[in-house]
């Protein structure tokens, strides 16, 4: 035969397999499972991607229970969180941010709605652990030591467990029957509860130390800071903090008509705004600017919008009794504030010529508070006004670990969810080596996508920077622009008494939010990757994902450009 006319070597009337095109690729794409920037930045270190995933097929209680793993107050959560994960959130550098804090809002109250509960410890440990401290880190503590088979036993010095989420958060923002639901929760998985006990001296917490195995301190903050311009032995000054708690008791203390609030933090507009449902002419004194303020955005502006006068940017010098018709005089001026490198540090600098003057009736100062540490501070060494601890929250005193607002500065309901939840793995831990028995690691005995590590900070956990999903390995033409749920509100007329202000979202509106979700790093079986294949060379294997044949793949990375979720990556080969 001519070998002009002989079919090309191309040609086979087999089967293309055997042309093992992957010898000619210089990189590899695989599936990966990322953390998400959201993920990353929750305090709770919560699979912000995969419930939102599951609430987005209208597995609302599947979506529950991921977001339980982490975080058994997904309701509060829903609530008063600082969202530090919409900030972070991929979407934000495209349209705007998914509103997850809502979002997470809508499945906790699902969850009470529907009294979905947990399960009972798989295991039963023989090692006791006691909690002192009933409020939101030492629930959730107690939550996921439990939950791991621990017997725990809560001591509170308050009559009703709670804490801050009770005593400093009014009901308008965290209605009580959310707290105690979210609560009785904790309790009904066997958790030791003794209200009206409080660990009050060095005997007392020596004694626990050797009834317990371990013991996690979160007693919270309630010693409260002084203004040194104010005579706190006059009948017009009165404790932010203190007063709160009797406002949210339903027992306020008669102050007055109009009443000054000094503070720009979320217990400044707290008080502030319980004052004014109680009938008062308030005005709030902050030394940092509007948008300085430490108060989350929203919670400014419904003060401003129900009737609280800010005066920003400006300091008390002094105040003194009116000679003239009662009430109290406050002498102020004008100041730039400069933030320091840590919360809480900062310096001010006076406007010259800019002083001016308040009238008052009372003045409430809210500037934070400390921790007593006395009972603690004989065994437990202490770094500065706070517990030291280790990014484990373990103190330096064996079998002793401390969170919330007894050891950091970051005053979050969330943040101390986190530590609660970093001590709970950090004693299991420990335990676990001490009785020689394996160490699971696992989210409250459920296997989890991305392991919590010791010894880690972004958040607490441990995520190398430089895996998190950025927006641009999102294939965001498969996800229409579209504009972020709007958050409703309680018309400013409406907002009495305990009436809620902020307002959740609907079942439509949940699922259109969730829909918006980029699922950074989660795969989401869509089969892109193997229907834009090229070389066939995508398999799906027959428990769920797929896997790249090597034998085949070319390395062209089409698959990887049309993944919407940013969940597989190029790789270089060295051959």
């Amino acid at each position: 035969m001519n070998a002009r006319n002989l079919p090309p070597t191309a040609w086979t009337t087999g089967s293309t397999e055997i042309f093992k095109t992957g010898t000619w690729r210089a990189r590899l794409p695989r599936h990966v499972s990322a953390p998400s920037p959201c993920h990353a930045a929750c305090p709770v270190n919560g699979d912000i991607s995969h419930w939102i995933g599951r609430a987005r097929e209208r597995d609302f209680r599947g979506a529950w229970e991921i977001l339980t793993r982490n975080n058994p107050f997904p309701a509060v959560s829903g609530r008063v969180c600082h969202h530090p994960c919409e900030t972070a959130c991929n979407r934000l550098g495209y349209d705007e941010p998914i509103s997850i804090c809502k979002l997470e809002r809508h499945v906790g109250d699902l969850g009470l709605a529907e009294r979905w509960s947990y399960p009972a410890p798989a295991d039963e440990r023989s090692e006791r652990v006691a909690v002192v401290g009933g409020g939101p880190s030492g629930l959730a503590a107690a939550y996921h030591l439990r939950r791991r088979g621990y017997a725990v036993t809560i001591f509170e010095a308050q009559q009703r467990l709670g804490g801050l989420m009770r005593d400093g958060i009014p009901a308008y923002r965290l209605p009580r029957d959310v707290l105690d639901g979210e609560i009785d929760r904790i309790v009904a998985l066997g958790v030791d509860v003794r209200c009206g006990v409080a660990i009050d001296s060095a005997h007392d917490f020596a004694q626990l130390r050797e009834q317990f195995d371990a013991v996690y301190v979160a007693v919270g903050a309630r010693r409260p800071k002084r203004l040194a311009q104010l005579d706190y032995a006059q009948p017009w000054v009165v404790d932010g903090a203190g007063w709160l708690a009797q406002a949210n008791a339903g027992q306020a203390p008669e102050l007055g008509r109009r009443i000054v609030v000094v503070g720009g933090g979320s217990a400044a507009i707290d008080v502030a705004r319980s004052a004014r449902r109680a009938g008062h002419e308030v005005t709030m004194l902050a030394l940092e600017s509007r948008a300085q303020m430490p108060a989350q955005r929203a919670e400014v502006e419904e003060a401003l919008e129900e009737g609280v006068r800010l005066v920003d940017e400006a300091s008390l010098v002094s105040a003194a009794a009116h000679a003239e018709g009662g009430g109290v005089m406050l002498d102020c001026v004008r100041v730039n504030f400069v933030a320091g490198a840590e919360r809480g540090r900062f310096r001010i600098e006076p406007v010259a010529g800019s002083e001016f003057r308040l009238e008052a009736d009372a003045i409430v100062p809210s500037i934070g508070q400390d921790p007593d540490l006395s009972p603690f501070a004989q065994d437990a060494p202490a770094d500065g006004a706070l517990l030291r601890v280790d990014a484990a929250q373990a103190t330096g005193a064996p079998g002793v670990y401390a969170g919330g607002d007894v050891a950091s500065m970051a005053r979050f309901v969330t943040e101390a969810f986190g530590m609660g939840r970093r001590a709970a793995i950090a004693i299991d831990r420990a335990l676990c080596e001490k009785a020689q028995r394996p160490f699971d690691g696992s989210e409250s005995g459920v296997a989890h996508r991305i392991p919590a590590l010791a010894g880690e900070r972004l958040h607490g956990f441990g995520f190398d920077v430089q895996r998190l999903v950025p927006l641009d390995s999102i294939a965001t033409f498969y996800y229409p622009q579209a504009a972020r749920a709007s958050e409703a509100r309680l018309p400013a007329a409406d907002r009495i008494g305990d009436a809620e202000v902020q307002l959740g979202f609907d079942v439509e509106h949940a699922l259109a939010e969730a829909a918006r979700c980029f699922s950074c790093g989660t795969c989401i079986s869509c089969d892109n990757c193997f229907q834009y294949c090229p070389d066939l060379a995508i398999r799906r294997l027959p428990g769920g994902g797929y896997e790249v044949d090597g034998d085949y793949c070319k390395g062209c990375g089409i698959c990887v450009r049309e993944c919407p979720t940013g969940s597989m990556e190029m790789i270089e080969e060295v051959k």
